[in-house]
């Protein structure tokens, strides 16, 4: 094998468990609250294939509605068979789209990567942002440690996703 191919397929077997990650969170995410059925905390992803796929996949493996976002475009990505059909959205315009996904994103996954694509301490020394602001980044590598995360910044906001009662 060529060094180069050698490292493309070991990048790809690298990142092939953020594709478990990301079913393991669209599951708990869908479990949330009093189970699969209660869409009160329901998954949103761009409806694609690969991760946005495996995450809507975790949604579809306990029977919980899933979002897409999914992009019309002339040769490529269609909507992933694990969206819930009715909450399959397509966008015509990319910026329609980000708009949508920046209103309701929680949570990105795998810190080695969105370190590197949204460097703060680049945005700092822009001043782009205060430097207090890195304090609203926060990484996790698990699905677990996501979506606690996501329960623990919802909590301390006063904000919580669910009533302690209304947990399954």
């Amino acid at each position: 094998m060529h060094p180069q191919q050698l490292c493309v397929a070991r990048s790809a077997q690298e990142k092939s468990r953020y594709y478990e990650e990301a079913r393991a969170f669209g599951r708990l995410v869908a479990e949330s609250g009093k189970g699969p059925g209660d869409c009160r905390v329901t998954l949103v992803t761009g409806g694609g294939p690969s991760i946005m796929e495996a995450a809507n996949w975790g949604a579809f493996d306990v029977g919980a509605k899933s979002i897409g976002l999914n992009i019309t475009l002339p040769h490529e990505q269609y909507p992933n068979p694990y969206i819930s059909p009715e909450l399959c959205f397509s966008f015509h315009y990319f910026a329609m789209r980000k708009l949508h996904f920046v209103k309701r994103a929680k949570a990105l996954v795998g810190e080695s990567f969105w370190r590197q694509a949204a460097n703060v301490d680049f945005l700092v020394a822009e001043g782009v942002i205060d430097a207090e602001d890195r304090n609203l980044f926060w990484y996790a590598e698990t699905a677990e440690e996501i979506w606690q995360g996501i329960q623990h910044w919802h909590e301390a906001s006063g904000k919580p996703l669910l009533n302690n009662n209304e947990k399954g």
